[in-house]
């Protein structure tokens, strides 16, 4: 089944199945009603045979009022999960037919500065990581962000490349995370107060009395309490102790209220944390990495879902202190925040390193999810052969992935050592900046270790760095041309110091007059050429192309030429050996009224 017929399978299946929860919700609501009816009823017609009777039917009753209401919030869990899922599969309809713009943008992510990322459009809307990004929590994006923002190990490459392949035959299972994780967006606010407080030390435990103080100070009271009602202590004795264990209660909430304060506002993310998690370690995976990240949550014969999740109901425990109904004689007769409390800094004192790695581990899953995703919707994607010598690069119809199926026209490559620099000519609007992004890009999700838009492709390990959409910066006072010395600087600099790199080159020296222009050009190429640098220039200076006499074995000229008919431009966008012998400027300068 191809990825549309799978998702248009399973909006109608999940459709379905959210009409049949929606009717058991109507009947659980009627059942309800019945239940207080019989409740009602049992009063009326058992009260004249016993009030014996009257409590068992409504004690049974009541179980059964109990049990209904319970079966209605987790079908009502169900109803949401399933519009979730319902919701997930639509978005990728919509992203198989070129509209994904519902998901997250990743601008969050965009460094001020980087090798690549503002050229190549890694960031923000209509981009690279909105187009592939399925995480569902904070961690999770700035984790798809990392992937993409610098080459991974050639191990790790080839390591997410089978978790990759073994996730997007998963889909399902994939769907289901994320649909847990839209429930509650596991947040770094969460993350960092959770790290804040386990940093603090604890206030209760170093006293080590109050371990046995837990149990025998409720026990005084609750004896004293009892005596009292069977009259075997008088008022004074009574209310003395009231006052005693009211002040005692007061003391340990001023030490407990900052604590509750700062972890009742993560209770409901660390519920999503724990049903993610639980996901996670109920499935069963075969590729190395996912049963690495896998067994982080299963460590010492314990669930890392199970002890979140026991946090959790210690919170809602805590939570009970803001019910002054019940407060009162909890903390009275059972000192029950200083019961939460140390219940609360003993979880603390078994779960100091473990923390950071559940939030990294489940950020590693999203983001890996989001490959497995990018792989099903695109089963005639490859994953790249990386190369551990430098350098080679080799592929066969390669196209950007954010163009659509319909409109893309895919290019080739082959550049087989670093002694041979690609230089690219052509005429406006032919697609010579399209070519060098649709190479750039590619590069990056293979670094990444994720699919590629190829029908074939190879390349060294590689840091791609890149000078094509250079900007001026009014903060900082900075010129167009002056912002583009900095970024060459910053590549020439690479290339004296030896680092591996592949550098993507689009007009250079746009900013200054021609003649400096065609000189600067000109000795930049000898330059990377005698460094033996890896690099396609793209120029739309032809005589920049006659150093192929000089350099014979180390220019490679390639072009993208435009036809003309009638003062019409028909474009191919196809890459051809040589150098480009047409030119559009002035056609269309002569569109726009300019008299040549």
């Amino acid at each position: 089944m191809d990825p549309k017929e799978f998702y248009q399978h399973r909006v109608s299946a999940l459709n379905t199945q959210l009409e049949k929860l929606k009717q058991r919700k109507s009947s659980f609501a009627w059942l309800r009603l019945g239940a207080v009816a019989a409740i009602i009823f049992a009063f009326y017609l058992l009260w004249s045979l016993g009030v014996v009777y009257v409590v068992i039917a409504t004690v049974l009753l009541l179980f059964i009022f109990t049990r209904l209401i319970y079966a209605d919030l987790k079908n009502q869990a169900n109803i949401d999960h399933t519009s979730k899922l319902i919701n997930i599969n639509e978005n990728e309809l919509k992203c198989l037919a070129g509209d994904y713009y519902d998901f997250e943008t990743g601008a969050e992510h965009i460094p001020k500065e980087h090798p690549y990322s503002n050229d190549l459009d890694v960031f923000g809307r209509a981009s690279i990581f909105q187009y592939i990004n399925r995480t569902t929590s904070e961690p999770g994006s700035r984790r798809l962000a990392d992937y993409l923002k610098s080459p991974a190990s050639i191990d790790d490459i080839l390591q997410r490349q089978v978790a990759t392949k073994e996730l997007s035959a998963k889909i399902a299972w994939v769907q289901d995370l994320m649909a847990e994780g839209k429930k509650n967006k596991v947040t770094f606010s969460t993350k960092n107060r959770l790290e804040n407080w386990m940093k603090e030390p604890p206030v209760f435990l170093k006293f080590k009395p109050w371990q046995w103080l837990r149990y025998v100070l409720p026990a005084i009271i609750l004896s004293i309490v009892t005596l009292y009602i069977f009259d075997k202590v008088g008022n004074s004795v009574f209310y003395l102790t009231l006052l005693i264990f009211a002040v005692i209660a007061y003391q340990i909430n001023k030490v407990v209220a900052p604590v509750h304060e700062t972890l009742s506002k993560v209770a409901d993310e660390l519920s999503t944390l724990s049903t993610s998690i639980s996901s996670i370690e109920n499935e069963s995976f075969n590729s190395p990495l996912l049963k690495e990240l896998k067994s982080v949550f299963l460590q010492r014969n314990k669930k890392a879902s199970e002890d979140i999740l026991q946090i959790k109901k210690i919170l809602d425990k805590l939570d009970l202190r803001y019910n002054l109904v019940m407060s009162l004689p909890l903390n009275l007769l059972l000192l029950w925040n200083l019961q939460q409390v140390l219940d609360l800094e003993k979880w603390k004192a078994g779960q100091q390193n473990n923390l950071n790695l559940w939030f990294d581990t489940l950020a590693d899953f999203e983001a890996l999810d989001s490959f497995g995703v990018l792989y099903f919707n695109h089963p005639d994607w490859i994953f790249p052969g990386i190369l551990p010598e430098y350098f080679s690069i080799d592929g066969k119809e390669i196209g950007h992935p954010l163009i659509p199926v319909e409109k893309r026209v895919n290019n080739f490559i082959d550049i087989s050592t670093n002694a041979e620099l690609m230089l690219v000519t052509g005429s406006n609007m032919a697609g010579k900046s399209t070519y060098l992004r649709s190479i750039g890009v590619n590069i990056v999700l293979a670094m990444a270790g994720a699919p590629v838009c190829a029908h074939s492709f190879s390349v060294s390990h590689v840091q791609l760095i890149s000078s094509m959409r250079v900007t001026d910066n009014l903060e900082e006072s900075t010129s167009t041309f002056y912002a583009e010395l900095k970024k060459l600087k910053t590549i020439i600099e690479k290339v004296n110091e030896g680092e591996k790199v592949f550098i993507l080159l689009d007009e250079i020296l746009r900013g200054t007059n021609s003649l400096d222009r065609h000189t600067g050009s000109k000795a930049l190429i000898k330059q990377l050429i005698k460094k033996k640098a890896a690099a396609i220039i793209a120029t739309h200076d032809l005589e920049l192309a006659n150093l192929k006499k000089e350099f014979s074995e180390n220019i490679l000229n390639y072009h993208f030429d435009v036809q003309v008919s009638n003062d019409e431009l028909y474009f191919d966008y196809m890459l051809k050996p040589g150098v480009c012998n047409s030119l559009n400027a002035s056609i269309l300068m002569k569109k726009i009224g300019i008299e040549l």
